[in-house]
Order: structure tokens, then sequence, then C-alpha cells
């Protein structure tokens, strides 16, 4: 009796009507007949797919057809479009052609007629897709989040056809960028983009741009994950929205390696520049508990979303990205970091590959939702081998791929980690240098190296690195507080 169930509800299904409406089809053809401006403003929006009639769908191919070829669309040129293929009669003749001028209240809606003609359109592919999840969950695939991802992505694609428009024309485009570059010049405000905070940074970059790949290289322990979290996500979700200035931006963080409630406190210890291992042991100083309260009030009322599933695979994070992005109109999206992000297919030959696919994925999810994506990545060890540790291009680790989909590739340096390192190394100074350095609070020179910049200048940034806050600071603002010589 359960086992008959889903049979005898798909046979119910199967016996209704498709969604469809006969009379805005007629109404956009018909439209498209009678005047030439209707045809372009018709095809922006629906395909010859998008009919539900046959005979709709031979004529629309017809118009588009007699379009193409540059000769004017009515009913004799498209008559003989269908009679030279030999679709006259069936359509219904051209009596057919005629009658459906008669069925157009007036060509200036033709925008909504075909609109009307492509949700339908939708709504049929929307059942068809459904049919083709329910027939994936029936199989009873071993591989659940592969199953679930395809049926998400299938959804997503169906909602990405709902937008019908498919290029910009450049005088809109010109008129809002001139209008952009004219309030920027009044303003006296360089960064056009998401600000970090970081002054050269914003100087040299414009801010981070909506639809770019960053990838933040270094080599481990080096502060990719503090400069990532601690400076780029909180900025920016800590700075009003241009558009309205009453919210502020949103940021989602993809944690791979560190669990949502150590990222909570890296912000807490960050914002409030507090000795994270003395707040962690009990041992705060001074006036530390009232900079922590005011920290948390500040971070309590972010717009940040932490997701950190670990080993989380390129498909699972774009949908969450997408739903984080429709849910809670983010901003930036910050991934922590490339190297632990899997493809989950299983498809590739080597981990260059792999790496290579999920750089492109991220860089073609930065451009879809309309966001920069901010992407950690470990470095070779070829960089441990040089005289000079300086990163360059050549050392970003297992794959060219990231180099090429990146429109802006940032290298963090510090001498210091190689001057604290080689001791350790050796054997000297050991000791209680571990209780020394987990309390102190001096700083520590940083630099931010932009190795390529698709649309701008590159060079190296000059930062202050409080270790034990995990935060980069101005040098400018060190030098005022005169904390740096």
């Amino acid at each position: 009796m359960v086992e008959s169930m889903p049979s005898r509800a798909q046979n119910n299904m199967s016996d209704r009507l498709p969604p469809q409406d006969l009379e805005a089809e007629q109404a956009t053809l018909g439209s498209m007949l009678m005047e030439s401006g209707a045809v372009s403003r018709a095809m922006s929006i629906v395909d010859e797919e998008d009919f539900y009639r046959e005979a709709h769908r031979r004529i629309f191919s017809a118009i588009r057809a007699v379009d193409e070829a540059g000769d004017p669309v009515d009913v004799v040129t498209v008559g003989a479009e269908l009679r030279r293929r030999e679709q006259l009669s069936a359509v219904g003749g051209g009596e057919y052609l005629t009658r459906l001028i008669g069925e157009v209240p007036t060509t200036a809606h033709v925008v909504r007629y075909a609109t009307i003609v492509h949700e339908k359109a939708m709504l049929r592919r929307l059942i068809t897709a459904g049919g083709e999840i329910q027939a994936l969950a029936y199989d009873n695939p071993e591989d659940m989040t592969t199953a679930l991802d395809g049926a998400e992505q299938r959804i997503f694609e169906l909602a990405q056809q709902r937008s019908t428009k498919d290029y910009e024309e450049i005088g809109p485009l010109v008129d809002a960028t001139f209008r952009q570059l004219e309030e920027a010049s009044k303003t006296g405000d360089v960064v056009t983009g998401l600000p970090t905070g970081l002054k050269k940074f914003d100087f040299m970059t414009s801010g981070l741009q909506a639809g770019d790949l960053v990838i933040i290289a270094g080599r481990p322990s080096m502060g990719k994950t503090s400069l990532m979290v601690n400076n780029v996500a909180m900025n920016v979700a800590l700075t009003p929205r241009r558009r309205d200035n009453e919210t502020n931006y949103g940021v989602g963080i993809f944690s791979l390696e560190m669990s949502a409630s150590q990222l909570a406190e890296m912000l807490l210890c960050g914002l409030a520049r507090v000795n994270s291992w003395r707040l962690r042991g009990g041992h705060v100083r001074g006036d530390d508990w009232d900079r922590i309260g005011r920290a948390a009030g500040r971070l309590a009322n972010c717009n940040i979303l932490i997701e950190d599933t670990p080993g989380i695979s390129i498909m699972e994070l774009r949908s969450k990205a997408r739903r984080m992005k429709s849910q809670h109109d983010i901003d930036l999206i910050c991934v922590d970091y490339l190297q632990l992000v899997s493809t989950s297919s299983g498809r590739y030959d080597n981990r260059h590959q792999e790496i290579g696919e999920v750089a492109r994925a991220m860089k073609a999810m930065a451009r879809e939702l309309s966001v920069p994506v901010v992407l950690g990545s470990q470095l070779s060890r070829n960089v441990e081998r040089r005289e000079d540790k300086r990163p360059i291009l050549s050392d970003l680790a297992e794959s060219g791929s990231i180099e090429a989909e990146a429109d802006l590739v940032c290298f963090l340096f510090r001498k210091s980690y190689y001057e604290q390192k080689e001791p350790a190394e050796t054997g000297q100074n050991g000791g209680d240098r571990g209780h020394d350095e987990v309390d102190d609070d001096t700083i520590d020179i940083a630099e931010l190296i932009i190795a390529k910049h698709r649309n701008g200048p590159v060079g190296p940034v000059k930062l202050g690195f409080k270790k034990q806050a995990r935060i980069f600071e101005n040098i400018e603002v060190l030098r005022e507080a005169e904390v740096y010589g």
C-alpha cells in the first residue's frame, strides 16, 4: 500500500495540463508580426522552446530566420519562410498568421506578453527538473552529497534562467561609470570597491572589486587567516554600505581549518586589540575587559556568516554561497583556504588539475554572485630554499591556474618569521621562549606584496603585525602611536 503511493501521485500529476498561456503566446507572436521593434524586445526574453504549442514554436523560428536575414518581419515574409520550410499548412496557414495580429490589443505590451510565455515555460521546466530529481532519489545513489548537489544545481540553473537580459548596452554603462568617477572626484574617495582599512593597499587597488578573485598567499603561520578575517572581513563588515549608509556590508566566511568559535574569538581579540593567549587563559590586564565588551557589542551587530565545514567540496561551497547571497545579501566572500577545498569528483589525474578546477570555480562564483572572493592559498616550499625568501608568482602551490584565474595576487612576508625559525631549527634559544612569545605584545613588521594586479599597480605595502591580537595595522597608525620607529 505504501509503495504504491508515489506512483499514484505521479499518475495524477501526469494527467494534469502543464502550465501554459496560449493567449500570451499568440499576443507575443502577433506583436512581432505587427511591429519591427517588438521583434528584438520579445527575442531578448523568449526563445523557441519557451512556446508550449508546436505551431507557435515554428512561427517564432520563422520570424527569427526572417529577422536574421535582414528582411522586414510581417505576415507575408514569415508566411513565405514557413512555405519554404513546408510548414505553413501545419501552423494553420496564412489565415492563422493574420489571426495572430487580430489577437494583439497593443504591441506596447509585448515585453509583458513575452514574460508570461517565459514564466510558464520556466514552470514546465521546473516540473521536468522535479521529475529528474525524483528519479535521482529513486535510484538510491550511494553518494548522498553528490545527489543533493546535483539536485540543487539543477534548480539553481533554472533560477538563473529567470534573468533574460544577456547583454549590456554601452550607453548606460558609460553613464554609470562616469557618475561614479565624478562622485569619487568630488569626495576625494579613491576606494570604489569594498575597503579593507589597509590604507596603502586600498589606494593601490581602489578596494576589493565585485567579481574579482583575490588571492592572499603565504607560508604556514605567516598571518593569512589573520589578514583575511581580522582585517579584510572585519573592516568590510564594520563599514556602512554606500547605497543606503544605514546597513553595513555583509560578509560570508568559509573556514576549512578553524572552527566558527575560534574565528569568533579571533575577531573579538582583533577588534579589541587584546592578547588572545591572555584572554583564553584568564590573564587579562587593565582595561582589557572594557575593550572586549565594546568589541563584542560592535561585532554582534555585524552581518558576518561563518561556515566551518571541514573538507567542503567546491559544489557545496558554491551552493552555500548562493544561499548566503540570496538570503543575507552578502557583499564579500572569504575562503580559508584553497588547498583544503575538494572537488569530490575523482576525475582528475593529479592535484594540479584539481586545484586549477577549484580556482576556476572560485572565479566563476565571484562573477556569478557579483562579489569579491578573497581566497587564502599556501605557497610551495621553493621559497624556503632561496636566500631571498620574498615570494614570487611561481611559488603559488600546486597550480599555475591560481595565478591565471586571479585578478589580484598578494603575498604575505614577515622577515622575522624566518629569523625566529632558524634558531628553533638549530636548537638555540629554547627553554622558556614559548612563554615569552605568547605573552609578547610587540609589533612585527610585515609586507603585503601585490604581485599581480589585473587593473592597477603592483608592489609592497608595509604593515605592522600584532601577533598576539592577530591583526595587521597601518604603519602610519603605529607611527602616530609611537610604537614603530
